[in-house]
């Protein structure tokens, strides 16, 4: 404070180490200790700041009494230069004005709501009273002498129990804090058990339903392989084996169409980009062009022999160039003399394939189908159901760590407000 008082520098004293008590308690019984800890703390609060405030309401009457014997007192103003007269008046009637309507009676205190209205009001007498002697403290120390000093001193004892008082409630704000936060964590560790209990009975559930379902795994396994070990699907094996020895005929029958074609793929390809085709021509150009097996059919034979004589023509005429017209003329021809051979190849082959198809349908099991589309869907359930399992108690893995670790940080809390030192018991 301008004016000159402060806070005094408390003496520090040697604190004697007392070795805290221990003591045992069930999680149940935190919530009551915490309670019975809050309302010691509460007494204890209220019963300080009412002692300092019962302190502190002397020292409000007497700054009440000096106000009045400043107002009474001349200060002698006619002694002194007339200018100087006036400043010292103004500033007596602001120190007297501020104690008469700023210094008020401190309210009584028998409850936290009183203490922090007691704690409002005194900061309020201070700020005010601070201020205004403050501003006039040349005028006091001055032309006041004698009421300098004991205004020094009321007001620093005042301004030294008015920050015990704010300390003490703040020490109290600190406690309930701390309270709520062990309340909360107990309601933590109750939600964490009963989510515990749930997620259990979950994996139990979940367990049952697992087991069931490997058994019908295990007894669809064994249908399936009663039905595998039948005549009837040794048969069905051996007509699929000769279906897909069969299919190799296609790739030789396809790589000797190719290896003709591929002779006079060049004029194809010109012809292609340089013709005026309908679009079923144009597709079975491109077809010869990319892969003539797909083609090569009965239907498709006369504008297969269309295509390759107009190529001929365009060759023929220069608008479709060449190296060697001659070579490339015979290719053409060779392939025309080919394609009879190559569409019978073909359809043969189909003819063949399908044959073998429809076999291998009739001896196939739609039993069996149907046992194995289940043995899939009831596979992906199975592996489902242990993710499910592994994801829960991973849950309550997680919990299992996270209630030990509350309960720890319960105890450190209990240990900022209390002397005992407290164990909480899970069980």
């Amino acid at each position: 404070m301008v004016f000159g008082w402060g806070k005094k520098k408390q003496e520090e004293k040697p604190v004697e180490e007392v070795a805290p008590q221990t003591k045992d308690v069930s999680l149940g019984d935190v919530k009551n200790i915490v309670s019975d800890l809050q309302q010691l703390r509460e007494s204890q609060t209220v019963s300080e700041v009412k002692h300092l405030r019962n302190s502190t309401a002397p020292l409000i009457d007497d700054l009440m009494k000096v106000g009045k014997m400043l107002e009474k007192d001349t200060l002698n103003v006619d002694d002194i230069d007339k200018h100087l007269a006036i400043i010292v008046v103004r500033g007596k009637k602001q120190v007297i004005d501020v104690i008469k309507k700023g210094v008020v009676s401190l309210p009584d205190v028998s409850s936290i709501e009183d203490a922090k209205k007691l704690d409002n009001s005194l900061n309020q007498i201070l700020k005010k009273v601070g201020d205004v002697l403050g501003r006039q403290t040349r005028v006091i120390h001055i032309f006041a002498k004698k009421y300098a000093t004991q205004l020094k001193d009321n007001l620093e004892v005042m301004n030294q129990n008015h920050s015990n008082i704010h300390d003490t409630l703040q020490n109290f704000e600190n406690t309930t804090s701390t309270s709520d936060e062990i309340l909360d964590a107990l309601k933590k560790i109750e939600t964490l058990k009963s989510t515990k209990i749930e997620k259990t009975q979950k994996i139990t559930d979940t367990n049952n339903e697992l087991k069931s379902t490997t058994e019908h795994l295990t007894s669809l396994e064994k249908s399936i392989s009663e039905i595998k070990s039948s005549d009837e699907y040794r048969k069905y094996t051996e007509s699929k084996k000769s279906l897909d020895s069969f299919e190799n005929e296609k790739t030789k029958i396809k790589n000797e169409i190719d290896s003709q074609f591929t002779k006079i793929s060049r004029p194809l390809g010109r012809y292609e980009y340089a013709s005026s085709l309908d679009k079923e021509q144009k597709n079975i150009l491109s077809k010869l062009v990319e892969n003539p097996f797909e083609v090569l059919t009965p239907q498709n034979k006369d504008s297969v022999i269309v295509i390759l004589e107009n190529v001929r023509k365009g060759i023929t005429s220069g608008s479709i160039s060449v190296k060697d017209v001659d070579k490339t003329l015979s290719q053409i021809t060779e392939t025309e003399e080919a394609i009879d051979g190559f569409i019978s190849q073909v359809s043969e082959y189909f003819q063949k394939h399908q044959k073998l198809s429809d076999d291998l349908n009739s001896l196939r099991s739609e039993k069996l189908i149907s046992l194995e589309s289940e043995l899939t869907k009831t596979s992906n359930s199975k592996n489902d159901l242990e993710l499910k399992s592994e994801t829960f108690q991973g849950e309550i893995d997680e919990i299992d760590t996270s209630i030990p670790q509350l309960v720890s940080q319960i105890e450190k809390k209990l240990r900022t407000f209390s002397n005992t030192k407290y164990t909480v018991l899970m069980s």
